[in-house]
């Protein structure tokens, strides 16, 4: 699985750089906070809603600690996903 770290994924956003990130918590979990320009898909809709997940050389999922978006990244692998990376830490991290 390929991970990146939430310092990482800061480190590029602040360079300006465009990433694609879906964030697939419930929806309690982002009205406490989500990553600027994120596309929230909880992971129990992950299957209705394929054709929102951007068409990008790299997509970054991220959940509260990195689990359900390890999750999330293996349901898309095998609908043929390709460049999907875990944020490792999560939010958790991400808010440190």
């Amino acid at each position: 699985m390929d991970t990146i770290l939430p310092s990482a994924v800061k480190d590029r956003l602040s360079r300006g750089e465009k990433l694609a990130i879906i964030d697939v918590r419930e929806d309690e979990e982002v009205a406490e906070g989500m990553i600027a320009g994120a596309i929230h898909i909880p992971l129990g809709q992950l299957p209705e809603r394929l054709s929102e997940i951007p068409q990008a050389d790299e997509v970054i999922l991220v959940c509260r600690s990195g689990n359900r978006s390890g999750r999330a990244l293996g349901f898309l692998e095998a609908q043929g996903y390709k460049g999907l990376k875990n944020m490792t830490g999560g939010m958790l991290e991400w808010e440190d």
